[in-house]
């Protein structure tokens, strides 16, 4: 059953006297349990359509629905309560506050929903055992290494048991050791039943997932499911698609 539905998406700018197509034409659907990747180039339209199924950005044309809650038509106030109720994220560069030690960053978002102290504490329990974080919860962001920062940036995304994670270059700014532990992290919690939707450029993040979107000029280009093969056989088709992705655009 589909948990997030897209039909007929468009996303139209305006810059001076031009108008900027950035989504033209987008319908998909992710179902309860699917680990999608987006990928395309620079301009492609990717972050317009996180940012859409983020409900930070409201399509010019369409219509977006997480279950039967048409997100299109929720006010400023009330798509806040909703990111905070049904969104986790995860970004490229980590989004924590100096200024809170890493307990209170992964709290942030029940405190926002006024979540009493106590259920705080049992959510992050487990989810700092499961992330090897328990030994630097009362430590500052700027006191541990970009992996750690990720780890406490996923911990605070997926304790609010989200209806969907959303990862915007979860990996960009992560070398490659630590890149992998933060996938295999995404593999358990996909595992166990969590909703990811990630935009990557890189091929290897993606061969992660399950299923990849390819963008291109606003409209979705392609689409590859990993089904049975190994993460090496999919990373394959999907250097292979991006390079005829490349090689169309070339060729215009």
């Amino acid at each position: 059953m589909p948990i997030l539905t897209l039909e007929h998406i468009k996303r139209t700018f305006t810059e001076g006297q031009n108008k900027v197509e950035a989504l033209k034409d987008i319908s998909l659907k992710i179902d309860a349990g699917d680990y999608v990747a987006i990928m395309g180039e620079s301009g492609a339209g990717k972050t317009t359509l996180l940012n859409i199924m983020a409900t930070l950005d409201q399509p010019s044309g369409g219509e977006i629905k997480l279950k039967e809650q048409d997100l299109s038509k929720l006010n400023e106030k009330n798509a806040a309560k909703f990111r905070r109720e049904n969104l986790g994220f995860v970004f490229q560069n980590f989004n924590l506050l100096d200024t809170f030690n890493n307990r209170d960053n992964i709290f942030l978002p029940l405190v926002l929903a006024k979540a009493k102290y106590e259920d705080m504490e049992q959510r992050l329990d487990p989810l700092a055992k499961q992330l090897e974080i328990e030994q630097i919860l009362d430590r500052f962001p700027y006191e541990i290494s970009g992996g750690q920062r990720q780890r406490i940036a996923a911990a605070r995304a997926l304790i609010t048991q989200p209806e969907l994670l959303l990862a915007d270059e979860p990996t960009g700014a992560l070398d490659s050791k630590n890149a992998a532990a933060l996938l295999d992290l995404f593999d358990q919690v996909n595992y166990e039943g969590q909703t990811i939707l990630m935009v990557t450029h890189s091929a290897v993040t993606a061969s992660y997932s399950k299923r990849t979107l390819f963008i291109k000029d606003g409209r979705i280009y392609h689409e590859l499911f990993r089904g049975e093969q190994s993460k090496a056989a999919y990373f394959e088709k999907i250097t292979n698609s991006l390079t005829a992705l490349a090689s169309k655009g070339a060729k215009r």
